[in-house]
């Protein structure tokens, strides 16, 4: 990745590292959620934050790969305060016990991060029947986030901290289809591309964090919200097209991040102290950054908002 060095506003720059970005910062009586943390940047992004002092909750859908790398982060860190908790986005009956479970703990919240993501899949539904793009990256983000969010607020409110929310989204976003979010072709297999639906769920991740941080600031709540493009990572989500990942194998280091540069941003925005009071912002390269013309309309974002807290209420028992 040497050939992005250029530094931003920030003084960070896409060569800049979980670490680099989060030097210095005392995360110590924090307590964070990471969702898809078993691998990828999100595993990067829990060891960083446990360094950094922050008491991490895992949310990962396999929890022989969770505790593998929560044993890892504590052989390396055995100050690392880190669990693991099961948590399949694309099932809302998961992720409601994985909530429920989690207020049970007693554990405050300081730090929500949407992270876990899956990329190109052929054609699916998840088993609650919604596409399985926009199931996992976006609904099941959406409801845990809803589900969570009181728990933040006591949290916030208590400590006198700011509370964040991060979704990590993608440059992808750019290139939802045409109308941006298809609401009344969500589930259909007719038209589906799935590099598109990929889009709409990563602009559907923008979007959410636009409308929440407007209704969090409109209530005046002290929790921020804010989406990122963590740049071009060669981790596995290019699993399903066998010709990207033969090229990502080839050229990957000298024009993609590795993980530990995959993960700045959203240690940066999730931690660090320059992003205080930052809401509704995209972030890439641990800097603020330009959205879609799409993921700037507001009446989307509220379209969305209401689209998607109606396809939870239609459906909250399922398994």
């Amino acid at each position: 990745m040497w050939l992005f060095n250029q530094k931003g506003a920030s003084g960070f720059s896409a060569s800049s590292t979980a670490e680099d970005v989060t030097e210095g910062i005392d995360g110590t009586g924090l307590t964070a959620i990471v969702t898809g943390a078993s691998s990828g940047i999100g595993t990067e992004t829990a060891r960083v934050l446990a360094l950094r002092g922050v008491h991490v909750v895992m949310g990962v859908r396999n929890m022989n790969a969770g505790r593998e790398v929560k044993e890892t982060i504590v052989k390396q860190n055995p100050n690392a305060k880190v669990d693991a908790m099961a948590l399949d986005l694309s099932s809302l009956a998961s992720v409601r016990k994985f909530a429920a479970d989690f207020k049970s703990s007693g554990l405050p919240l300081n730090i929500l991060i949407n992270n876990a993501g899956i990329m190109a899949t052929p054609f699916m539904l998840s088993k609650d029947g919604i596409e399985l793009q926009f199931a996992t990256n976006h609904i099941g983000h959406f409801l845990l986030t809803d589900l969570l969010l009181d728990t933040m607020k006591k949290t916030a409110h208590g400590s006198k901290t700011e509370g964040r929310i991060v979704n990590v989204s993608s440059r992808r976003h750019k290139f939802s289809y045409p109308e941006g979010i298809q609401f009344d072709k969500i589930d259909n297999q007719s038209g589906y591309n799935s590099l598109s639906a990929y889009g709409q769920s990563k602009l559907a991740n923008v979007l959410h964090a636009n409308e929440l941080a407007r209704r969090l600031k409109e209530d005046q709540v002290p929790i921020t919200a804010n989406s990122l493009h963590p740049g071009a990572i060669a981790t596995n989500l290019f699993r399903y097209h066998s010709f990207i990942n033969g090229l990502v194998g080839l050229f990957g280091n000298y024009v993609m991040k590795n993980v530990e540069q995959g993960a700045a941003t959203t240690c940066y925005v999730a931690l660090h102290p320059q992003v205080k009071g930052k809401t509704g912002l995209y972030f890439a390269d641990s800097n603020e950054a330009e959205t879609s013309v799409q993921a700037k309309d507001g009446e989307l974002a509220r379209k969305l908002w209401d689209f998607s807290l109606n396809l939870i209420n239609k459906r909250p028992h399922s398994s």
